[in-house]
């Protein structure tokens, strides 16, 4: 038990500074002097024990009447262990400029706000902590150490803004299950050397990581699987060494890499499942690593040509209307082409998404345009019978997406035939009987297989021009074939 005739005089003027919320500076005005990064230098006039901390804000101090009791010190050096574990803290606790030589610990202890600003000390715990107020570490440099929030209650915000973390282990925020009340702002040169890690959290407040720097040496720079946030602003300058993990991640509203870059190898975002309002991709450079968004669902996504990395996974991949800016629209078609290609290997939804988007969108000829490339990249997965049908199709009436072709080429067939066999007299099957010979209706007669313009059984060849007249009735099948199966194909698709 703490005797107040045996505290320091630091000590004693926080405790009768206390009951009426007073600050308490023992700053000296020199700013090199009162940098926490010196702060081990302190001397005992600067410097108060960690037990008088949290025996005042645990009951230990007397409250005075029409008073509002809170503990606010600047300038201490904070010796020992402040444990406050389990604790039920009802007063307001605000360290600013201090050095604190051992961890913070919250755990599972319900708080008020708790101010801990431009600070410098080893640590944070506050697991399965129910916090009535803010959180806020503005400005502080956490050392060998990490922000725990397992599992914690915010009612308020979480101000990590210009925070430096250096984590000694793999994660330097560790914050799954953190359920906030407001927002999480980690702007202003937040950094991390260390992972942070949101799995499950429910952020209805959002999460703003403007210019923040995330590195990560053991892959994952932010991992946030499952978590609800209306907002994830990375943005303005952000920068991540190490994986984006944002799988099965639910952001109604934004999603936001805007100026960001992403130097993750291997994978340098991995949005699996994740479900986003509007996703702005519009990245500040080509990321390092692949990004997959398979089976994702985006209400909009926006993006710039030069952002996709070579690997993109797009199997899966929803999304409700598209925007690359600075693109017209029938370069874009050609960009959305090339950006399909980058998916691993063939599959056949992302050109569908694709062209349902364009006819969403009422653009019919980049859907067909879409939808030809699909069957164009399934070619070269088949065997080699399969790959020469296929071109056959193509070249006759573009798998049912270009339909004219087949016109094209009966007109030049007509052409062709009605040109050889004016210059020949052909033999009449039939002396006397069937119409004149009529070199053009003939030769339509021949490429046709369906009808009969009575040309065809009324007159044959003998000699070498009868090759011909072979040729166009085979091609003549082939059309037709081309064309059923086109259209059915179409048809069936749209």
């Amino acid at each position: 038990m703490l005797i107040y005739d045996e505290l320091t005089t630091a000590e004693r003027a926080l405790w009768d500074s206390f009951p009426g919320g007073r600050w308490v500076d023992l700053r000296t005005g020199v700013p090199e002097e009162d940098d926490p990064a010196a702060g081990a230098d302190w001397g005992a006039d600067r410097t108060v024990r960690a037990e008088v901390v949290a025996a005042l804000l645990l009951g230990g101090g007397t409250e005075r009447p029409g008073g509002v009791a809170s503990l606010r010190l600047a300038g201490a050096r904070i010796t020992g262990r402040l444990g406050l574990a389990g604790g039920e803290i009802r007063h307001l606790l605000w360290l600013k400029g201090c050095r604190l030589e051992q961890a913070v610990s919250l755990h599972a202890a319900a708080t008020r706000t708790v101010r801990i600003t431009a600070s410098r000390l080893p640590g944070v715990d506050a697991g399965l902590a129910r916090v009535e107020g803010h959180l806020d570490l503005t400005g502080s440099v956490v050392e060998t150490g990490r922000l725990s929030l397992i599992n914690a209650q915010v009612t308020g915000e979480l101000l990590l803004n210009g925070v430096r973390i250096s984590a000694a282990g793999r994660w330097a925020v560790f914050a799954g299950g953190l359920a906030m009340g407001g927002g999480v702002y980690c702007r202003e040169g937040f950094t991390t050397r260390g992972g942070v890690r949101l799995v499950g959290a429910h952020l209805p407040g959002g999460l703003f990581l403007q210019g923040a720097r995330l590195e990560s040496p053991h892959g994952e720079a932010l991992v946030a699987d499952g978590a609800t946030a209306s907002v994830m602003n990375m943005s303005d300058g952000f920068r991540a060494t190490g994986t984006l993990r944002l799988r099965g991640a639910r952001i109604p509203d934004l999603l936001t890499l805007d100026g960001a870059t992403l130097d993750g190898g291997g994978t340098a975002l991995s949005g699996v499942g994740m479900q986003v309002g509007t996703f702005d991709f519009g990245l500040a450079a080509k990321p390092a690593g692949a990004v997959d968004l398979q089976d994702a669902t985006v209400t909009a996504l926006r993006d710039r040509g030069r952002n996709w990395p070579d690997e993109v996974r797009l199997d899966g991949f929803v999304y409700g209307s598209l925007r690359s800016e600075g693109a017209p629209r029938r370069e874009d078609v050609a960009h959305r082409l090339a950006w399909l290609r980058r998916n691993p290997g063939y599959a056949p939804q992302p050109y569908e998404q694709l062209a349902a988007c364009y006819r969403q969108a009422g653009h019919d000829d980049d859907a067909r345009r879409v939808l030809l490339a699909k069957q164009r990249h399934r070619r070269t997965t088949l065997n080699a019978p399969g790959r020469v049908w296929g071109r056959l199709l193509d070249a006759a009436v573009g798998y049912g997406y270009r339909p004219w072709l087949a016109a094209l080429w009966t007109i030049a067939l007509c052409l062709l035939g009605s040109l050889v066999f004016s210059t020949r007299a052909p033999v009449q099957t039939k002396d006397g009987e069937g119409a004149p010979f009529n070199a053009l209706v003939y030769t339509a007669d021949l490429l046709f297989p369906v009808g009969d313009f009575g040309q065809r059984s009324a007159w044959h060849w003998t000699d070498a021009t009868q090759w011909l007249a072979y040729l166009l009735i085979a091609v003549g099948w082939l059309l037709t074939t081309t064309v059923v199966a086109g259209v059915s194909r179409t048809l069936n698709r749209n």
